[in-house]
């Protein structure tokens, strides 16, 4: 008994850091809205400042206030954030926040490195709390006695904050309606900077807080950001009363997950998220969204289908694309290769994201699953290559069969995180199931056969499904399916009206966006000849989004341009420095910015403009000139 109190109480020590980091995301999300994924960051840079200010001031005086010097400096930089970037997207969709604090967190990663060093960091003992209290014959670390006394004081002062002062009024009238705060004439670019800044203050105190229990690595960031992001859904956006029970929930479930079911201790913090959001959407303390943003994919420019002249130039560039095999080398090849495979990816999600109106977190959940089907097949069936690549994705479009029945029953950011926690249940029964999937080690061995063993005929079976499948799903789009999917996506109420099953609709468009990442998922896994748990990583989810968002979201073939710009980018930059995350993250930030509807948004802008418009009627013309 004395045992299982001291894993408890280990989980409430764990409970309060997260819950230092968790408020302060909630806190930013309930006010700007903001889907801040460079939360985790700040944590980060909060742990190796903090390193530094106390390795180098000694003492208990040196410690703690380092531990404080160091949240401060950390919540000056999340202002100058705000105020250079994060202040330009305000009003965005989220999905483009998400891009742009994502392309943040990839420089903060190689800048830590830069600064810090590859290696990790072992912080010194807090002063004062070196030692341990005997519990029944178990040692509980006088630091965790600390830590569990903070998580209810750091609370009180939240609650104080927000319900006893002005400023924190105004938050709580922010959280509830932005507009009328503004209305009222309360300056809220100044609020929200004040805001964020207690939002990253808090994030960077979480990571202080943890140089005594753990290293500092430059691998924090993603390891806390999922825990937080689960926490703040559980709880619900924008309740500090929320995020701490689900902070709490959270730790103990990771502290006796692992005694109790240890064979599936990683799925059982998403399997609770993904309860809570299908039973109560809005989390256990939250409350219902009262004005949806509009939606991503709604379009100013009408789509239409390609003209004889896109035809040709779609064709030409395809058969140029052929011809890369007469001068071009194995590598060149491979990349090339890669590249069709995102071409497919990236294209599937788009047709969910721009015809659907449905932003997904987690669609690396469907290219995982299409490429371990694969491999089930060919290594434990011993099928052929050509009827694993037409059976393996079957897989994929069963796991989207069943989570987007969920799914679809929900909208906006709650849509997003459940497919994020779906994502993640995937990838936690494929990490920890070794006697199947093979856990971490993966599967290996999947090469293709003779027919398709060559650089030169893998790339040309590639860029032939990538064309087939864009064109199929250019086809849906234009077919009276996809008619009824954007009236879904722009007018729920109206389109129901006529008599169009939304929901039925938008499963429909899940299962086909998963069964075409499926698709790229089996040729990937032969193109690797290997599969592993990170196919269906959070990381892959989020450079589709990119992929997407680099192209234009609000452009019928946006997906297919973005995709090989981001890759082309990625793979060359990794192949000639050590910065690639650092370049890569600030080319996303400053397409964010500079070309908000993507490159081919912009370039279709462009057009429209050099297209000359039609003289109106000249009754028109009187009526105006009259007007």
């Amino acid at each position: 008994m004395a045992f299982y109190v001291v894993q408890f109480l280990t989980g409430l020590a764990s409970a309060a850091s997260l819950f230092l980091v968790a408020s302060g995301l909630s806190i930013i999300f309930g006010v700007t809205r903001i889907v801040n994924f460079a939360h985790g960051a700040f944590y980060m840079l909060g742990a190796y400042v903090a390193f530094t200010l106390t390795e180098r001031f000694s003492g208990a005086i040196g410690f703690w206030g380092g531990v404080v010097a160091a949240a401060l400096i950390v919540a000056a930089l999340g202002v100058l954030v705000e105020m250079v970037l994060l202040r330009r997207i305000y009003h965005a969709p989220e999905l483009f926040q998400l891009l742009a604090t994502f392309g943040l967190t990839l420089m903060v990663e190689d800048l830590v490195v830069l600064i810090w060093g590859p290696s990790d960091l072992l912080g010194r003992r807090a002063p004062g709390f070196k030692g341990a209290v005997d519990f029944f014959g178990q040692n509980v670390p006088s630091y965790d006695l600390f830590l569990i006394g903070l998580g209810p004081v750091v609370l009180g002062a939240l609650w104080l904050i927000f319900q006893r002062t002005r400023w924190g009024v105004l938050v709580r009238a922010a959280t509830q309606d932005r507009d009328m705060v503004a209305a009222l004439g309360v300056n809220q670019k100044w609020l929200f900077t004040s805001v964020f800044a207690l939002g990253v203050f808090l994030a960077a105190v979480g990571g202080a807080l943890q140089i005594p229990r753990d290293a500092v690595h430059h691998a924090m960031d993603l390891r806390i950001i999922v825990d937080v992001f689960v926490v703040v859904v559980i709880g619900g956006l924008g309740s500090i009363i929320g995020a701490f029970v689900a902070a709490v929930l959270v730790s103990e479930l990771n502290a006796f997950g692992i005694l109790i079911f240890p064979k599936i201790s990683i799925i059982l913090l998403f399997l609770v998220m993904a309860a809570v959001l299908i039973v109560r959407p809005w989390g256990l303390f939250g409350k219902p969204e009262v004005t949806a943003r509009r939606t991503p994919g709604l379009t100013v420019n009408p789509w239409r289908p390609l003209s004889s002249k896109g035809r040709l130039a779609a064709v030409t560039a395809l058969l140029l694309a052929a011809t890369l095999p007469l001068f071009a080398g194995n590598y060149a090849l491979t990349v090339g290769s890669e590249i069709a495979i995102f071409v497919i990816f990236a294209a599937s999600l788009h047709f969910m994201m721009s015809v659907g109106g449905l932003a997904s977190f987690g669609h690396a959940a469907y290219f995982g699953l299409g490429a371990y089907g694969v491999a089930f097949l060919a290594k434990m069936a011993g099928l052929p290559m050509i009827t694993c690549l037409l059976l393996g994705p079957a897989l994929a479009l069963a796991g989207a069969a069943l989570f987007g029945f969920f799914a679809v029953q929900l909208s906006g950011v709650y849509f997003a995180m459940l497919t994020l926690a779906f994502a993640q249940i995937v990838w936690s029964i494929a990490f920890q199931w070794v006697e199947v999937t093979g856990g971490d080690n993966g599967i290996l061995g999947v090469w293709p056969e003779k027919w398709a063993a060559s650089p030169s005929h893998f790339y040309w079976l590639a860029i032939g499904v990538a064309a087939l499948a864009v064109a199929v799903l250019r086809n849906i789009v234009f077919s009276p399916f996809g008619y009824a999917l954007r009236a879904t996506r722009d007018s729920p109420r109206r389109s129901d009206a006529i008599g169009i099953d939304g929901k039925l609709i938008q499963w429909t468009a899940f299962v086909i966006a998963g069964t075409f990442a499926g698709i790229a998922g089996a040729l990937f896994a032969y193109l690797k000849g290997s599969v592993f748990p990170d196919s269906l990583g959070i990381s892959l989810s989020v450079d589709a989004l990119v992929m997407v968002l680099l192209g234009g979201v609000e452009t019928v073939s946006g997906a297919v341009v973005g995709a090989i710009v981001y890759k082309a980018l990625s793979i060359f930059l990794v192949s000639q420095t050590d910065l690639s995350k650092l370049i890569l993250g600030g080319v996303i930030v400053l397409v964010v910015i500079a070309l908000p509807k993507g490159i081919v948004g912009v370039l279709e802008t462009i057009r429209q403009r050099r297209r000359p418009r039609p003289e109106p009627p000249l009754l028109a013309s009187r009526i105006g000139t009259a007007e």
